[in-house]
Parts: C-alpha cells; sequence; structure tokens
C-alpha cells in the first residue's frame, strides 16, 4: 500500500501556520503503519512536546490511471473517510530550520 498526502493545497491554513502558499500542492508520503487497524490502541510519540491535529478527506484509489478526465474520477475510487492527521511541529519547525526533509514530523 503507498499512501500520498498533499500538503499546503488549503491556502488559509498555510496562511496562519506562515508558511508560503506554493503554486503546487506539496506532495509527501507516510508509512502504512500510519494508518490505525482493527481498533487497535494510538500512543502520543515521546519524542515531541508539540503534537498538532487535523481532520482530513482520505480517498482509497483502486485502480491506476492517467490524466483522466474530470467526469470519470468517480471511478477510480472505491472508499472515502475522515482521517486525524498528527504533526510534531517541533520536529517539523527543526527540519525545516535544518532544510531537512520534514516527513519524519508526520510518520
Amino acid at each position: 500500500m503507498k499512501i500520498i498526502c498533499i500538503g499546503r493545497n488549503y491556502s488559509e491554513h498555510a496562511k496562519e501556520l506562515n508558511n508560503p502558499v506554493p503554486d503546487q500542492p506539496v506532495v509527501f508520503s507516510k508509512p502504512e503503519t500510519a494508518l490505525l487497524k482493527d481498533n487497535k490502541p494510538f500512543y502520543y510519540p515521546e519524542f515531541s512536546n508539540d503534537i498538532h491535529y487535523e481532520a482530513e478527506i482520505v480517498i482509497k484509489i483502486n485502480q491506476t490511471g492517467k490524466h483522466i478526465q474530470e467526469h470519470f474520477a468517480h471511478k477510480y475510487f472505491d472508499e472515502i473517510s475522515i482521517g486525524l492527521d498528527l504533526t510534531a511541529r517541533d520536529i517539523q519547525r527543526e527540519c525545516k530550520e535544518k532544510g531537512y526533509p520534514w516527513e519524519r514530523a508526520k510518520a
């Protein structure tokens, strides 16, 4: 399974965080372990003291495609859900300041 995330596609939230609004959304990935399954418990990571949360739309894409016309898009997904996205803001800030990828703050 591949989890692809789209960031900074909501301009008001980017502005709220004092982030520039890019011409194109930021694309990043998360490990499969980012999904909770079978009602297993969730634990906050011990390496962060500044966890932020956001509600996200989750879409399961069920087939491959390329340059799909908008009126056919509904044929390429089969599940929609609500997700809870967590970000370790202190880790994210540290990574950004050093020019490192900030995926660690999202995984």
